[in-house]
């Protein structure tokens, strides 16, 4: 709905923006109350999902690729994870809004206080943990009790990431469907006896997204033109 909204607007494509992380009040201090109660209801449905999923013997998460016996291995996986996705993604983007294909995506329009950077970056951990979480974890665990083959929730998960992501633009959708069948081929490998390890996607995922909400202000002001401004 949100691209048909765009499309369908007088306006070129990309001559609109899309803000990802908004003031929710113009008193700093209820900004930060509401900011902080948005991520906190943001992430009631991962903690439904563990709900769902909880296993009486340990890992008691290990239907989400969650048991924290490798915490070090994921860590590196997922910088690595992130320098691979994150900076072509960069250029994803950038291509897109050279082309007109992508609306000017602001990652975060919050004004400077003692909390902006820490509530951005809890902004990332929301992200992260939602669409990593939900998306593949609980997704691939639920089809696969459908029934459903490998490359089929490859496929499928990654669409929906993608679709979800529209509303920034075409090439936003091609970057994140991208993102989603190289992140579903890794969470799908059977690296050990409990399937795959999603904390590493998320670590990935979180790093990217960290990077973009608090490097925005930086390159915007540093490189204007890149960013259509």
């Amino acid at each position: 709905m949100s691209i048909t909204n765009k499309l369908t607007r007088t306006e070129a494509l990309s001559q609109q923006t899309t803000t990802l992380n908004s003031s929710l009040s113009d008193r700093p201090t209820f900004d930060l109350i509401y900011q902080l109660l948005a991520i906190f209801f943001d992430l009631v449905p991962v903690a439904l999902v563990g709900f769902l999923l909880w296993h009486a013997a340990r890992p008691r998460l290990g239907r989400l690729g969650i048991d924290f016996t490798r915490p070090g291995r994921d860590a590196l996986s997922g910088v690595g994870l992130a320098l691979v996705i994150g900076i072509p993604g960069i250029g994803v983007y950038l291509a897109g809004r050279a082309l007109g294909l992508s609306v000017n995506v602001v990652p975060t329009a919050l004004d400077t206080y003692w909390w902006t950077v820490p509530v951005l970056i809890l902004s990332a951990v929301r992200a992260g943990v939602t669409e990593e979480v939900i998306v593949i974890g609980y997704l691939f665990a639920r089809l696969r009790d459908l029934g459903w083959g490998r490359w089929q929730i490859i496929v499928a998960t990654a669409a929906l990431r993608g679709t979800y992501h529209l509303y920034q633009g075409f090439p936003a959708f091609v970057g994140n469907f991208a993102m989603g069948l190289l992140f579903g081929w890794l969470y799908s490998r059977p690296v050990d006896k409990h399937g795959g390890r999603v904390l590493a996607l998320v670590i990935a995922h979180v790093l990217i997204d960290s990077a973009i909400f608090v490097g925005y202000p930086w390159a915007a002001a540093t490189f204007p033109a890149l960013f259509g401004l």
